[in-house]
């Protein structure tokens, strides 16, 4: 491993690591406890998860995730991209860092890199914040997602963005290349949020700058990267603050109490004016729960 950085690993800014012979490009934001913060999807590009109000109390590391924005491909991109790869990744970031633990925030997917990662390589880990995670993927979650989207469909029959939402539902299936992703992403946003119409002049230019790297979910030989945690996650020590919002569709309240049952010692918060972007929705609220977290379980 080898940096291209010439600066501190954690001064304020861009930088760049080759991890595996792969460029691993990452920001740094805000001061104090240092958290790393993986983005989800997988594919979908960092920027949507920034979080100032959380930048105030903490220094937060964003990587791009490998296979997106300006980080490096794997040679087998789209394939490949699995939860054990993430995590090694992780691993090598965490080491350049050069301190000796973080906290690990994972949104979305990247919740699901961040409990395997707990799970795999806790030592360096001072804690983990499980942000819209959810211990299974698969038909059982799937069927929870739709159930969820057909509620969310009825509640704004007569709005005239629903029909650009359903459509980038139905065209999921399709996803085959980045463009196709960067607009089912964008199509879907309103969905992932309380309520994205009533504050679409907030929201609005975020959704606009959502970008995506179609990412197959597939592994090497092509086989699903399925997530089932269920069986392990009462193996898991590292201090765990489970947090969703109360309205999120993809890994709502269902999953993030079966989380919280699961892992020891855990802490449960639910934003209740929230959907699956509680640090865009209530900032105040998120940066609140999360800084609470760290600085209870921070042992610098």
């Amino acid at each position: 491993m080898s940096t291209t950085s010439s600066t501190d690993p954690l001064a304020t800014g861009t930088h760049t690591v080759e991890i595996d012979g792969v460029t691993q490009r990452y920001h740094v934001h805000g001061t104090g406890p240092v958290c790393v913060a993986h983005s989800g999807g997988p594919g979908i590009f960092w920027e949507y998860l920034r979080m100032p109000a959380l930048e105030e109390h903490l220094t937060i590391v964003y990587p791009e995730p490998v296979g997106t924005g300006a980080s490096g491909r794997l040679p087998t991109h789209p394939h490949g991209y699995t939860r054990a790869r993430y995590s090694r990744f992780l691993t090598a970031l965490i080491d350049h860092l050069g301190v000796p633990e973080v906290h690990l925030l994972g949104h979305s997917h990247g919740g699901f890199v961040a409990q395997y990662h707990a799970l795999h390589q806790p030592d360096r880990l001072a804690g983990v914040i499980l942000y819209e995670s959810a211990p299974v993927t698969g038909p059982e979650h799937g069927a929870e997602a739709m159930r969820l989207v057909q509620e969310f469909a009825a509640r704004h029959a007569d709005n005239p963005g629903l029909p650009e939402v359903v459509e980038a539902f139905q065209n999921i299936p399709g996803i085959s290349d980045d463009a196709g992703t960067t607009a089912v992403a964008r199509g879907l946003f309103p969905a992932y949020f309380a309520d994205f119409w009533g504050r679409e002049a907030e929201f609005a230019p975020v959704r606009e700058a959502v970008a995506a790297t179609h990412i197959s979910g597939l592994g090497e030989d092509h086989t699903p990267d399925v997530v089932d945690d269920r069986a392990t996650l009462g193996a898991l020590t590292v201090p765990t603050l489970v947090l969703v919002g109360r309205h999120d569709f993809i890994c709502g309240v269902r999953w993030a109490e079966e989380l919280h049952g699961l892992i020891p010692g855990s802490e449960l918060v639910i934003l209740e004016n929230s959907g699956h972007f509680g640090h865009l929705e209530e900032p105040e609220a998120f940066a609140k729960a999360v800084t609470a977290f760290v600085e209870a379980t921070g042992r610098n």
